[in-house]
């Protein structure tokens, strides 16, 4: 097979001493050593209406943004989900039988120079949560991948085939693209992970996509409330004029010295010096108006639904006792981290099993999860009580492989 510099650029490799700096090797200068490995995706980094409410655009710069960058709420159930996946240790398995070392283990334990494994799956869970989509690029030597690394979502696109299924993978910085084939030789270089989407064919759809509005009304309630905090936790009043009428200078200045003199949380408090013939008439608004603590608890409860997280582990107001924590916790794993987990596992492992040989599976460690020890306990204390079972029974009953060469007791 040939060598990946010479299928991607159709040039003839240099001997090994040639060595070129990235960018150079990557869009035609000086070829790179048939041993290098590189990824190709980096060479790419050259360089309202009144009356209607303003949503957040539904793309991935807006809502990593307004999201991941400006809400805390989001920010924490990213971080959380993300990081909480990727602690979890995976195990190889062939054909049923647990592999301790195996190079795909190495491949995964430190995927790139960069990055080692828990890292790199934090970005990939990272990517899935906030654009609902992740890319995971394969570099490969003699068709076995050496390196991987987790492309950004916002600089790919799909590029569909006659058949309708993708055909290529366009990964775009400025005014450079690097096109990956989607079929080939050994693995595909790009593996595309979605998140379900019902009204697309090829992207995934972000829990904080769903969550957008909710996100919105978070976000301008925390602005409302500066600025109130801005404005002495008050309105502005009204500045009313006798029947004299102010020229476009007097009202100029006296606009000018409200702006400088009393407006600001500095300037809270300070007493109006008015001229003659002018009167203010302080507003107000009522305790039910100015209530924007439920309104912000309410959104946050529906960020934290749409990502999977109980609203406990977020430190919003609800029955915060420590049984509680622990069932919520429980469930966080259950019904959102382990699911996201294995999909991933089995994605990569499919991707993958290709180049390091058939029948190879990856499966989540839930021994190592702490929130579900309980339930791995009471799992044990029952499987153990059953006399009927034989040992090696047992050990797959609860998640272990049966003893090589070792006969059960009776």
């Amino acid at each position: 097979m040939a060598h990946p510099f010479t299928r991607w650029f159709g040039r003839t490799p240099a001997p090994p001493e040639a060595r070129a700096h990235p960018p150079a090797r990557w869009f035609g200068r000086t070829p790179v050593p048939p041993e290098a490995k590189a990824s190709r995706a980096q060479a790419a980094v050259t360089l309202s209406f009144v009356g209607r409410p303003v949503w957040t655009p539904r793309d991935y710069g807006a809502l990593a943004r307004e999201g991941f960058q400006k809400n805390a709420v989001v920010h924490r159930c990213v971080r959380l989900v993300a990081e909480a996946a990727a602690s979890l240790p995976l195990t190889l398995l062939d054909r049923g039988r647990v592999v301790p070392e195996h190079p795909l283990l190495a491949l995964l334990a430190r995927p790139n120079p960069r990055e080692g494994g828990t890292r790199f799956l934090e970005s990939l869970y990272g990517h899935l949560m906030v654009a609902g989509n992740a890319y995971v690029e394969g570099v490969a030597v003699d068709g076995v991948p050496r390196e991987l690394y987790a492309l950004r979502p916002d600089r790919m696109r799909v590029v569909p085939g006659p058949d309708g299924w993708p055909a290529a993978y366009d990964y775009t910085v400025g005014a450079e693209t690097v096109r990956f084939a989607a079929r080939g030789d050994g693995p595909p270089p790009i593996l595309h992970l979605t998140l379900f989407h019902p009204a697309d064919d090829h992207y995934g759809l972000s829990p904080m996509e769903a969550a957008a509005t909710a996100l919105d009304i978070h976000n301008a309630a925390g602005a409302w409330n500066k600025a109130l905090l801005d404005n002495a936790a008050r309105p502005s009043g009204a500045l009313v004029v006798g029947a004299a009428t102010l020229t476009d200078a007097q009202f100029d200045r006296l606009k000018e010295e409200l702006e400088a003199s009393y407006q600001g949380a500095l300037n809270a408090g300070r007493p109006l010096l008015l001229e003659g013939g002018i009167d203010r008439k302080p507003l107000s608004l009522s305790p039910r108006d100015m209530d924007f603590v439920e309104a912000k608890a309410a959104a946050a409860r529906e960020i934290a639904l749409a990502f999977g997280v109980p609203p406990l582990l977020l430190g919003l107001p609800g029955d915060n006792t420590h049984a509680n924590y622990a069932e919520a916790n429980r469930a966080f794993y259950r019904q959102t981290v382990i699911p996201l987990a294995r999909r991933t596992a089995d994605a990569l492992a499919a991707w993958l099993g290709s180049a390091f040989g058939e029948g190879l599976t990856l499966e989540p460690d839930l021994d190592a999860v702490e929130a579900l020890a309980d339930e791995r306990e009471s799992l044990w204390r029952r499987v153990s009580a059953a006399a009927f079972l034989t040992d090696d029974e047992k050990r797959e009953a609860v998640g272990y492989g049966r003893r090589s060469n070792a006969l059960s007791p009776p």
